[in-house]
């Protein structure tokens, strides 16, 4: 049910952000819609014992940057099991800030919330991360980030991931 939640009010902040931005903007900046598929490289790490899980999923991505410097993103992702734990899913939404270095390299933050579902919890959070991406084609990006999904009182939950994005 939370992730139904967390679905919906990324899909009406996209919708009333890019209508918003494209009724008021004095500038003739287009908002530019995106999705991206990346390789999701997961740990879990209790705060206490040996016992880390880490294993590799898939995370789909998709957002609406409304300009060179701002974005909203969605992320689902899942799969992998260590044997002791598996990821059933992760959802959530991000407001990402951009800093483009060259014309073809930006660098990036996200900061956001996740809900996060394990064979074992079920946890809903403040997700922070950075990463970069660079340009191989005119609307195809490659690139890799890393995201604290989780940082509950007793583990927390990151991955670093390596993925592709085309901008529509």
């Amino acid at each position: 049910m939370k992730t139904l939640t967390i679905s919906a009010v990324s899909a009406a902040l996209l919708l009333a952000g890019t209508s918003a931005l494209a009724q008021g903007s004095p500038m003739n900046y287009d908002p530019s819609p995106y999705l991206g598929a990346d390789a999701l490289f997961w740990e879990l790490d209790p705060d206490r014992g040996p016992h880390k899980a880490d294993s590799t999923g898939l995370r789909l991505r998709g957002g609406v940057a409304f300009n060179d410097y701002f974005a909203l993103e969605g992320h689902l992702g899942g799969g992998g099991s260590d044997g002791s734990v598996e990821l059933d899913y992760l959802a959530g939404a991000y407001a990402k800030g951009i800093l483009p270095i060259t014309p073809d390299f930006r660098l990036y933050g996200l900061a956001g919330f996740t809900e996060v579902d394990f064979d074992l919890d079920e946890e809903t959070g403040f997700s922070w991360g950075g990463g970069a991406e660079f340009d191989v084609a005119p609307n195809l990006a490659l690139g890799a980030d890393y995201v604290r999904y989780l940082d509950e009182s007793n583990y927390t939950f990151d991955a670093a991931s390596v993925g592709m994005t085309f901008r529509f």
